[in-house]
């Protein structure tokens, strides 16, 4: 059983310590064997409603990217990248979570540990990099307007660069991942760094723009693209979504990591805490999955016009009729079709 392991600590299982003899902690007088409770049957629940949901509208928003034409070459890449580390997400974290809860043990063996939770922390590094990377591409845009033609070639490096770092720090959980407390290291990978780089890039953004504010009010002249506007509408409408989209990965994802740290400086509120608050957090967290292509489709119209074509072209196909049903009508169309020659000329050109 992978008993001591870093997969109890990234599924969320922190409110079951180790059994009691272990060769790195004393004996615990007071351990009780784990169980499938009712909070984990809850956290099972839910989290199988947003791999429903994390699944079908990522999938939506990665198959809208990648055939549109509309978003800007430079955009298209950092928006199929954040889909497909969010499907990494949907179908790595939440199985791998949803399985860990109802099994409450691992049975797996170390070697499938070891590959779960390689693939487990690399699309969380990933998830968080990506944003870094498009949060970088609008501190560019925005503070060098004219320097366009370059973004394309930058992003794609800044892309490379994101799921390489991913992958190297995931990597050590192929060797290394006999651990009970969470690590400090990821949680400073995974949330600190990314939300430094983060909020640096979107503090330049906005002291650019309200010192562009105060140069209009004072009546300087300065170079612009679109009428009187500080920032052309169609860049300002991309900022504010990926403004969104940082905000729903910081709001979803802070207090659960908040917690684990509390329980790195504090081990025993393991035992105070009560055990739906981290199920809950977790939960919480996994929501950001969820959220990314419901900002990407209310600020982009064209995705929720492939989204209505492909309802109208479902519903379209529920409406037709069935085999029997079109081999039945087919004899009295024949019919009427043969004894009027001019309606079949007159369908033919329609």
């Amino acid at each position: 059983m992978c008993w001591v392991s870093v997969c109890s600590v990234m599924s969320g299982n922190l409110s079951s310590p180790p059994p009691p003899n272990t060769s790195h902690f004393p004996p615990l007088k007071d351990w009780e064997a784990p169980s499938f409770t009712r909070a984990a049957q809850f956290r099972v629940g839910a989290t199988f409603v947003l791999f429903v949901f994390a699944a079908c509208s990522n999938l939506a928003l990665l198959v809208s990217v990648w055939r549109g034409r509309r978003l800007a070459s430079h955009l298209r890449p950092l928006m199929l990248s954040l889909a497909s580390a969010d499907l990494m997400m949907t179908f790595v974290v939440m199985p791998l979570d949803a399985v860990w809860n109802v099994t409450v043990q691992w049975y797996g063996g170390d070697v499938l540990c070891k590959l779960l939770c390689f693939l487990k922390l690399f699309a969380m590094h990933a998830s968080a990099f990506i944003l870094v990377v498009i949060s970088l591409d609008r501190q560019h845009a925005i503070l060098h307007p004219l320097d366009a033609l370059s973004a394309h070639r930058r992003n794609r490096r800044m892309l490379l660069m994101a799921w390489s770092l991913s992958l190297l720090l995931a990597s050590p959980q192929l060797f290394i991942f006999r651990a009970i407390r969470p690590p400090l290291f990821h949680f400073t990978t995974l949330y600190v760094v990314p939300l430094l780089v983060m909020s640096y890039c979107y503090s330049r953004i906005l002291l650019h723009i309200h010192l562009q504010h105060l140069r209009d009010k004072a009546g300087e002249s300065y170079l612009r693209r679109s009428g009187t506007d500080i920032i052309p509408k169609a860049r300002m409408k991309t900022l504010k979504m990926t403004v969104v989209i940082v905000l729903s990965f910081v709001v979803c994802w802070t207090p659960y990591y908040l917690l684990g740290i509390w329980y790195w400086f504090q081990p025993a509120m393991l035992r105070v805490t009560p055990e739906y608050v981290h199920h809950a957090l977790f939960v919480f967290g996994n929501l950001n999955t969820c959220c990314d292509p419901v900002i990407y489709g209310f600020y982009t119209p064209s995705f929720r016009a492939d989204l209505a074509a492909c309802c109208r072209r479902r519903r379209n196909n529920a409406s037709l009729p069935s085999p029997d049903r079109l081999s039945a009508r087919q004899g009295p169309q024949n019919q009427e079709q043969e004894s009027d020659p001019a309606a079949n000329d007159q369908a033919a050109g329609d």
